[in-house]
């Protein structure tokens, strides 16, 4: 069994029934809020085959199997279910391998009453290349809540797995979490506790994201006494079958699946068009080119990403005619490859 979060905090504001549509849905997005939705996806056929049991679920994601191995995370009982790095921080306590569906979901569901089961893992895997077969009975239809989720939406994916911990992390974009068997509890920070959780190595990371070094079941606060900072500042999601989960992006979350058998479907969108780059490539690239300046110029340099990139964007460029404002006016296609040719260019030299 793993070791259960000992994170208390704010439950999470809840809404019954279906998710909201048109601007209903913009309402959510602009509260900038994590939010439930009971039941939303209560009529999904794998929702209702894990009601009926975890063989029954087994066999709806049988059924909708492409044959492409997935990517499995495996590690022994002692972890407590928490994927995570080797105490000395030179490693990984858990090992990866590609494995088939079927034997898989034999050995989930044969592990279902173990005392003390291996911790088994199956990550993000995309829907339509693992699981083409489950269909819109099993699956959310996105246009028909909002047209930017049909515009700039991401492809769904699945998680599975048994009693697993996901350390705290943040993603870059939006997620609407449905939780289709089992349960799963959520622990939320904003992004402005950042610092109060103590962020791992930027690479190499447990999952492919910044984690942090707190353990959540017996938080160390000799270590990291700033974590009880983050603890009081804590929403709590708890999520049963059916219950879909929306937070916006670069919310830390620790999330922990509770039942032998669980499966997670998630869909993260993007609130801009593809051609805007990750931020997280000016963040490494300002740590290579900012953080060893002298603090006034560290200084400098901030009033001048205020002004140019975190401010008004109309009061950088109102004053200019629109034929000089260049990369200062509207985004575009075409201003966004000019951008990237241009940083590229600068990179080389």
């Amino acid at each position: 069994m793993n070791a259960r979060s000992t994170v208390t905090g704010t439950p999470v504001d809840e809404h019954n029934g279906p998710l909201p549509v048109g601007s209903n849905w913009e309402d959510v997005v602009s509260a900038d809020r994590p939010v439930i939705f009971r039941g939303a996806a209560a009529d999904w056929a794998l929702v209702q085959a894990g009601l009926a049991g975890p063989d029954q679920a087994a066999a709806v994601l049988r059924a909708a199997w492409s044959g492409n191995e997935l990517v499995v995370y495996r590690s022994e009982p002692e972890i407590g279910g928490r994927f995570f790095y080797t105490d000395a921080v030179d490693g990984f306590n858990f090992t990866g391998t590609r494995e088939p569906l079927p034997a898989l979901l034999d050995e989930l569901l044969a592990l279902s009453d173990a005392a003390a089961a291996p911790a088994i893992y199956v990550g993000s895997s995309d829907l339509k290349t693992f699981f083409p077969g489950l269909d819109a009975h099993s699956a959310l239809d996105l246009g028909a809540i909002h047209p930017m989720l049909a515009e700039h939406a991401g492809l769904g994916s699945l998680w599975l797995g048994n009693r697993t911990v996901a350390s705290c992390h943040f993603d870059a974009s939006p997620n609407i979490a449905v939780c289709a068997v089992g349960h799963r509890r959520f622990t939320l920070f904003p992004p402005e506790q950042i610092s109060n959780l103590y962020p791992g190595p930027l690479e190499p990371t447990p999952g492919g994201q910044v984690v942090s070094m707190v353990d959540f079941a017996g938080p160390d606060l000799t270590r990291y006494p700033r974590f009880s900072e983050a603890a009081r500042q804590a929403l709590i999601a708890e999520l049963g079958p059916g219950d879909v989960l929306v937070y916006p992006a670069l919310w830390w979350h620790h999330v922990e699946a509770l039942d032998p058998f669980n499966v997670l479907v998630n869909y993260w969108w993007n609130a801009v068009p593809a051609y805007v780059d990750s931020p997280q490539t000016t963040l490494l690239h300002a740590l290579g080119s900012l953080r060893s300046r002298p603090a006034s110029e560290r200084a400098a340099w901030r009033a001048l990403f205020e002004h140019y990139v975190f401010g008004d964007t109309d009061l950088a460029s109102s004053h200019l005619p629109p034929r000089a404002q260049g990369p200062l006016g509207p985004m575009t296609d075409t201003v966004a490859r000019r951008l990237r040719t241009s940083v590229a260019r600068l990179l080389q030299r």
